[in-house]
C-alpha cells in the first residue's frame, strides 16, 4: 500500500506533519514524547577499582605479612647461620654458614644426616598408611549416616566426630595407659590366646617380622644386598622393614581421631550429590558398588583431592602425639622431622640445623601435594584439529 498521507494545513496555509504513534522523535523537537537527554554515569577506571580493591585488603595484608611471611622469612635466615639461641641473629653476632645445614642433613656422612634419614623414613611409613586408611574410613562412614533408612544419623555423626574435637595430649595418654605391656588391648589379646608385644618398646619393622615368620629372612642377622647397599646413612634393610610397633600404634591414634572430621567433609558433598543423578542410575539397574564407582567418586573428585591434600600436609607435620607418647623411642623408630627440629632446636641449641629441617620438610610437602594433584587431576581429551 502507498504510505498514508499525514500532511494537515494549517489556517495560515502553513503544513505540519503529524507524528504516527510510535514515531521516533525528530531531533531538537519539542514535546512530551521527546525525553531530555540524560549524562552518562561516570564510570571508574581500573586503576581507582584497583585502588580501591587494595584498601579493603590492605589490613590482612598487613597482618599475613606481619605474622606469617615476615617470620618465614626470619627462619630462612636462621637456617643459614649457625646460631645457639643466646645471642641476636640479626646483629651479625650469629656466624653465617650458608647452605652448611642443608648439606649435613642430606649430602654430608655423620649422625644428623642419620637422624633424618630416620625420621623421613618413619614418617614417609606414616603417611603411607595413615592417608589411605582415615581417607577410606572417613568415606565408609560418610556413605552410612548419609543413608536415608538409618536410624539416629545424628547421633552417630556425633559419635564418630567425637574423636576429632578431644584433644590430642589427652587422647594420647589413653592410648598410653591402653598399649602398656598390661593395658587393655594386650588383656583383651590375651583373652583369645595372643600375647601382646611391648607395644612403645618394640623397635623391630613389622615388615621384617612378618617376612620373619614366614621364614624369609633373619631378622637377628641382616645380610644380602638390601644389608650391605645403604642411602643417606641407613642400610636399605632398614628402609624397607616397615614401621615399628610402636609407630603401628601412632598410626592407630591418628586414624582414630582423623576419620571424623574427614567424614563431615564427605558428608557435605554427598548431599550435593543431586538425587535425582542416583535414582536415574538405580533405575538402570546400576549396583551398588557400580554406583559407587561410576556416579559417587566422581562426583568426589575435588572433596578427594583436598582430603587428602589436607591428610598429607598433617601426617607429615605430626608432633603432638610423638612428643607425648614415645619421644622417639624406641630406637629413634618414631622419629618425624617435625620432632627432629624441634629438639634440635631447643633441646640441642642448633637452631640454624631446627631451621633447616623445617624448610626440607615444607620442600616435601609442596612436591607431594603438586604430584598428588598431577595424579588426580581430571584428564579430558582434546578435540583433534583437521588438517
Amino acid at each position: 500500500m502507498p504510505p498514508r498521507d499525514t500532511t494537515l494545513t494549517a489556517a495560515g496555509g502553513s503544513s505540519q506533519t503529524a507524528d504516527l504513534p510510535g514515531a521516533p522523535d525528530t531531533p531538537g523537537k519539542s514535546g512530551s514524547a521527546a525525553a531530555p537527554p540524560t549524562k552518562p554515569a561516570p564510570r571508574v577506571g581500573r586503576r581507582g577499582e584497583g585502588a580501591w580493591g587494595w584498601l579493603f585488603v590492605s589490613p590482612m595484608v598487613l597482618i599475613l605479612g606481619l605474622f606469617l611471611v615476615l617470620p618465614i622469612l626470619m627462619a630462612l635466615w636462621v637456617s643459614l647461620l649457625h646460631w645457639d639461641g643466646q645471642s641476636d641473629p640479626f646483629s651479625g653476632q650469629a656466624k653465617f654458614v650458608g647452605l652448611d645445614n642443608y648439606r649435613a642433613l642430606l649430602t654430608q656422612d655423620g649422625l644428623d644426616r642419620t637422624l633424618f634419614a630416620t625420621s623421613l623414613r618413619n614418617t614417609a611409613y606414616y603417611v603411607l598408611l595413615t592417608v589411605p586408611l582415615q581417607t577410606v574410613l572417613a568415606l565408609g562412614l560418610a556413605l552410612i549416616v548419609n543413608q536415608r533408612l538409618v536410624r539416629g544419623r545424628g547421633a552417630l555423626r556425633t559419635t564418630f566426630f567425637f574423636p576429632s574435637v578431644t584433644s590430642s595430649i589427652a587422647v594420647s595418654t589413653i592410648f598410653l595407659f591402653l598399649f602398656q605391656g598390661s593395658g587393655a588391648v594386650n588383656t583383651v589379646l590375651s583373652w583369645i590366646g595372643v600375647k601382646g608385644p611391648s607395644w612403645f618398646n618394640d623397635p623391630r619393622g613389622v615388615l621384617s617380622l612378618l617376612l620373619g615368620g614366614l621364614g624369609i629372612i633373619d631378622t637377628d642377622h641382616h645380610s644380602g644386598a638390601l644389608a650391605d647397599h645403604s642411602f643417606m646413612g641407613l642400610s636399605w634393610f632398614e628402609w624397607l622393614s616397615g614401621p615399628s610397633v610402636a609407630m603401628c600404634t601412632i598410626i592407630l591414634l591418628a586414624v582414630w581421631t582423623t576419620s571424623g572430621t574427614f567424614m563431615l567433609i564427605f558428608l557435605a558433598a554427598l548431599q550435593d550429590i543431586p538425587r535425582e543423578l542416583e535414582e536415574a542410575a538405580a533405575i538402570e539397574g546400576v549396583g551398588r558398588f557400580q554406583m559407587l564407582r561410576y556416579v559417587t567418586l566422581p562426583a568426589l573428585r575435588p572433596v578427594l583431592f583436598l582430603v587428602l591434600t589436607l591428610g598429607l600436609i598433617s601426617t607429615w607435620q605430626v608432633f603432638d602425639q610423638v612428643y607425648v607418647m614415645s619421644q622417639g623411642a624406641p630406637g629413634n623408630t618414631t622419629l618425624t622431622p617435625a620432632y627432629l627440629s624441634y629438639s634440635t632446636a631447643f633441646d640441642g641449641a642448633n637452631y640454624g640445623q631446627g631451621a633447616a629441617i623445617a624448610f626440607i620438610l615444607l620442600a616435601l610437602i609442596l612436591a607431594m601435594t603438586a604430584l598428588q594433584r598431577l595424579a588426580l587431576r581430571e584428564r579430558t581429551t582434546r578435540p583433534r584439529r583437521n588438517r
